[in-house]
């Protein structure tokens, strides 16, 4: 070759090692788009169950219903809700998250377009049905999503896309409560019923589970967790761990869904729904500035506990985040009848709830495997349908002789006794457990 002769551009292709990074970059980049279309879902469904305390009263009124009577229906809904998502999870596991969305969906705005014409219980029971179904195909599938999209960072991914819930109504509080009060409630369910669908319809259609490729090419956690048995649902349902996990959720989802389902009617109950309590500039009443606080430390909770739990551990974040939820509902007990109380401990209730819609689903999936996560979170979800059967009872008891006082402080026991057992069972269980899962060297 000559002294000023340009050597020939190299015909080689990039070696595999910088291919296979690239591709993991472009994998890391996308799956943050996955997250965020799941979050946006999630939001779209939060008012079905947050929204909820604000027609409880129009209803009561409008149709002279007894308090658990109205109640039955979130039960209704909640129950549809969860159980069947394990179904739509498997159903997400095997068609992908993108039509189980979309159904979901539809059925969302359906369910609330017949609560808005429901003139007795029994159409109002089939609407929450239909709604619950609806949003369970929503919350399973984007969960457990996010849970294969990240499997280094499960507590946090988790917590993520469960905070669109738990904060996705706090924007809609004002507006909810303006439009129930000026147009009636029954506007208000049909016109957000069918908003929420059409967003959740068309973010739908972006959503994508990580095929093979992408499974192999994203950052993976522990090498144990790697290597460990893919459990699946009837596999995982014979081991104590997960019943063990499933009482522990239905203690603290009882406690919480009473709150949600009741935080007004509480309100009312301590006498402080009507005080104003100024913030800065704004100066709402107790119960707009304590429904609106709340959906924000809802949604906080649950990505900051998943963040928290992936680094102390899961058991010691739960005992942590259930003893912060006992300690809130008891002094909510004893000092709610104070407006600027009642807002500030409503708050820390549900910042102590709302973790459990991201620690379970992640100790969930390290304990059992990513390959059937949506399945398997949808498993231990069911534990909020069955809690939910309380809330009926709870409000019963409050609206009665019993007083909020006392409903609130049996929400605190059971909440104390999650906490107990976290770190005085769960953890030496699980740890027993997965000694014998451990692959031989």
């Amino acid at each position: 070759m000559a002294a000023n002769e340009e050597p020939a551009p190299s015909t080689k292709s990039e070696p595999p090692d910088s291919a296979v990074e690239a591709a993991r970059a472009r994998l890391k980049t996308g799956r943050w788009y996955q997250l965020a279309f799941g979050v946006i879902c999630m939001v779209m469904i939060a008012n079905l169950q947050y929204g909820w305390t604000l027609f409880v009263t129009p209803m009561q009124k409008q149709f002279d219903w007894k308090l658990e009577q109205v109640q039955w229906g979130f039960a209704a809904f909640v129950a549809a809700e969860t159980w069947l998502v394990p179904i739509e999870g498997y159903l997400a596991d095997f068609f992908g998250p993108r039509v189980v969305v979309i159904t979901g969906g539809v059925l969302t705005a359906i369910g609330w377009a017949i609560n808005s014409q429901a003139d007795t219980l029994t159409m109002l029971y089939i609407g929450q049905i239909i709604t619950g179904i609806g949003a369970g195909a929503v919350y399973g599938t984007c969960v457990g999503n996010a849970l294969k999209w990240f499997p280094e960072r499960r507590g946090l991914a988790a917590g993520i896309t469960a905070a669109g819930f738990g904060l996705g109504s706090a924007a809609t509080v004002i507006p909810i409560t303006s439009m129930i009060e000026s147009s009636g409630y029954a506007s208000t369910f049909l016109y957000f019923g069918i908003g929420q669908g059409i967003v959740i319809f068309v973010v739908g259609f972006f959503l994508a589970k990580p095929d093979a490729n992408a499974i192999a090419a994203l950052p993976k956690p522990p090498s144990q967790l790697v290597e460990r048995r893919q459990f699946t649902g009837w596999e995982m349902l014979r081991t104590p761990v997960f019943w063990l996990m499933y009482l522990m959720f239905v203690l603290m989802a009882a406690g919480g869904l009473f709150a949600v389902a009741n935080l007004k009617q509480a309100a009312i109950g301590f006498g402080v729904d009507k005080q104003v309590v100024g913030f800065l500039w704004w100066s709402p009443t107790a119960i707009i500035f304590a429904l609106f606080l709340d959906r924000i430390m809802n949604g906080i909770t649950r990505p900051f506990f998943g963040w928290v739990s992936d680094r102390l551990g899961r058991e010691n974040t739960m005992f942590i985040a259930f003893a912060t939820e006992a300690i809130g509902v008891v002094m909510l007990a004893e000092f709610g009848s104070n407006p600027v109380a009642f807002v500030i401990l409503s708050g820390l209730v549900f910042f102590g709830w709302g973790e459990i819609y991201s620690l379970f689903p992640a100790t969930s999936a390290d304990t059992y495997g990513w390959k059937f996560a949506s399945g398997n979170a949808g498993l231990l979800y069911t534990a909020k349908g069955t809690s939910v059967f309380l809330v009926p009872y709870l409000s019963k008891l409050a609206s009665s002789g019993g007083g909020w006082r006392s409903a609130f402080l049996i929400a605190a026991a059971m909440s104390a006794a999650a906490a107990i057992l976290s770190l005085g069972v769960l953890k030496p269980l699980r740890r027993r457990m997965l000694v014998k899962l451990k692959p031989p060297v």
